[in-house]
């Protein structure tokens, strides 16, 4: 039985107590499982740089250059979606059960009767609230400049109220990544390995985060540089990063949910 065929509803979990050494761990496991399927890893990693490129040539075209920089900092707000099919390759390879494209890549369609269909909602929600927020404080601290061709205009980033703007908005969205990943980082792996409700799921792995904060935020500080990084260049390096991190992340659920 896989985890998709859960047929009974299950009590919440027991947290437990995890320490660094577990972040270390799981990414050494997520490596091994990147490197143990690889054409799995970089189809998904492929979609969000395909995506990613395109965003970059849709800012460029119209010459809303500034929209970039707000799905720059919300895109990595959607990569869990991307992780839900890495966390079905590293749950099969636990297991030690086959690796099948028409399984994997259906993973998603065959939860449309059970939960994770509310917590994708939950999660465009979050990521198109970001957006909405983001362009109110960029029209509020620059929407009355004179230099509106952001494009050619990096400057004005440097005068007050656009270091007020970048302040704001880096707190802000800290703020909302924050929330997403404390909800999902547990969340999101537990509703495909158990049969659970997903506001349940959702506030498990809030109070897991809340019972080992120091290393949650140690991992929430790397997933977000690691995935910034991976966007260097032309979002390329998400090829990679994005696979071993949502592996890792699988990895990091089995230890934190017992």
């Amino acid at each position: 039985m896989t985890m998709t065929d859960a047929p009974h509803p299950s009590a919440p979990p027991k947290i437990q107590v995890i320490e660094g050494k577990d972040l270390r761990k799981a990414l050494a496991a997520g490596w091994r499982d990147f490197l143990a399927a690889p054409g799995y890893g970089v189809f998904f990693g492929g979609f969000y740089v395909i995506c990613g490129m395109f965003l970059f040539w849709l800012t460029r075209a119209t010459g809303q250059t500034y929209w970039l920089a707000l799905a720059a900092f919300g895109f990595p707000l959607l990569g869990p979606f991307a992780a839900v099919g890495l966390y079905e390759v590293s749950h099969r390879l636990d297991i030690g059960q086959p690796l099948n494209w028409r399984e994997i890549l259906g993973v998603i369609w065959r939860q449309k009767d059970r939960q994770l269909p509310s917590i994708s909602a939950i999660i465009i929600l979050i990521f198109l609230f970001w957006t909405f927020i983001g362009h109110m404080i960029f029209a509020l601290f620059l929407g009355l400049s004179t230099m509106t061709n952001i494009s050619s205009s990096y400057e004005v980033f440097l005068t007050p109220n656009g270091m007020m703007m970048l302040a704001v908005g880096s707190v802000v969205g800290g703020i909302i990544a924050a929330l997403l990943f404390a909800i999902t980082v547990v969340g999101l792996p537990l509703l495909l390995d158990r049969e659970i409700d997903f506001v349940t799921a959702m506030i498990v792995s809030y109070q897991a985060c809340l019972r080992n904060m120091g290393v949650m935020a140690v991992w929430g500080v790397l997933v977000t540089v690691l995935l910034f990084i991976g966007m260097l260049p032309m979002f390329m390096g998400l090829l990679l990063v994005l696979p071993v991190l949502g592996h890792a992340t699988w990895h990091l659920y089995r230890r934190t949910i017992r």
